[in-house]
């Protein structure tokens, strides 16, 4: 159903950007509520708080990924000096990117499921049901590891159209 797509953002005009933010976050499920507080402080800012539902549930299962399958498993979950796992939103005029950064380069896959009542495996089927596009690409030098992202279309204002 969901093929992962191994491709880089879609074309955004960089001078449109107006609004980015970022967090490091440790190797623990903890890590899940940190990002979901992180998204809703930066949302309220940017004044698109009225896309938190959407856009945290996305964070949510990104990061969740990102923890469960990108980590090797000797990785502590402890506190650490250079936290694995990075989020990213940016705002553009019309758009709203999360991305999240992990040290795997393995591609994310989207398990086929029928049992929608399942706990696990719907991940990327929520990023999909949830987001306009999402995909992933892996990064090259010295940072190695993979950036998954998730894009949502925001609503002109009047005084862009």
């Amino acid at each position: 159903m969901l093929e992962p797509l191994r491709q880089g953002l879609p074309p955004l005009d960089p001078a449109a950007v107006s609004s980015a933010a970022s967090c490091a976050l440790p190797a623990r499920y903890e890590a899940v509520r940190e990002a979901r507080k992180f998204t809703r402080r930066t949302l309220d800012g940017w004044e698109l708080g009225e896309r938190f539902d959407d856009v945290c549930l996305v964070v949510s299962e990104l990061v969740t990924n990102a923890l469960r399958h990108a980590l090797p498993a000797n990785t502590p979950r402890v506190s650490e000096q250079s936290p694995p796992v990075r989020l990213h939103l940016m705002r553009w005029t019309g758009r709203l990117v999360c991305a999240v950064r992990d040290p795997s380069q393995e591609s994310p896959i989207a398990r086929e499921t029928d049992d929608f009542s399942a706990e696990s495996g719907r991940g990327l089927f929520l990023v999909d049901s949830f987001s306009d596009s999402w995909g992933w690409h892996p990064l090259a030098g010295t940072l190695g590891g993979k950036v998954v992202w998730a894009l949502f279309r925001l609503p002109q204002s009047p005084s862009h159209e």
